[in-house]
């Protein structure tokens, strides 16, 4: 068995584990913003408006949805029990890696979790639900490639203007 799957058989357990509760299933949701100067509100918004409650949706700041060790997501994927539905506003704000997407997906399915993109169920068993799941995932990581080659592109320029000095340091002299 890969390591790949062990740990999604780890995920599924885990999730299965919550499910022995009676409490009925609920909406959860990861929630991040790439630099810690970007604002959450909209976001949080738009889960509350799709039935998320506050109490429920786990943060992220500062962390890019390339980075699948996020502690909210981490929280987020936890909380889920058989039944419940994990709700994202965006698939970008699940992932930005198209295999990081399936693999969530993947683990979700295994351990009975919905997926809400947006306001739309994602369903994993239906073939044209797979094709535009995988295209959305595509799409993210095409954007997360194109935010960073014009990053790159622009510090190119500024670093031969003579902007482009570093960071600042830390500590002042």
């Amino acid at each position: 068995m890969a390591a790949g799957d062990t740990k999604r058989s780890q995920n599924a357990a885990t999730y299965r584990q919550h499910s022995q509760s009676p409490v009925p299933p609920v909406p959860v949701s990861p929630a991040r913003c790439s630099t810690d100067s970007q604002d959450l509100t909209a976001q949080q918004d738009g889960l509350t408006a799709l039935g998320v409650k506050p109490s429920r949706i786990y943060v992220d700041h500062g962390l890019t949805g390339r980075n699948r060790d996020r502690p909210g997501l981490r929280e987020a994927l936890a909380a889920c029990r058989s039944g419940d539905t994990l709700v994202v506003t965006k698939l970008d704000r699940l992932a930005r890696s198209h295999p990081d997407a399936r693999d969530i997906v993947e683990e979700l399915t295994a351990a009975e979790v919905k997926l809400n993109i947006g306001g739309s169920l994602h369903d994993p068993n239906d073939p044209i639900g797979r094709l535009l799941f995988n295209v959305l995932a595509m799409i993210a990581e095409f954007e997360s490639d194109l935010i960073r080659m014009r990053t790159r592109e622009g510090m190119k320029v500024a670093k031969a203007k003579g902007r482009l000095r570093g960071k600042s340091p830390k500590l002042s002299p």
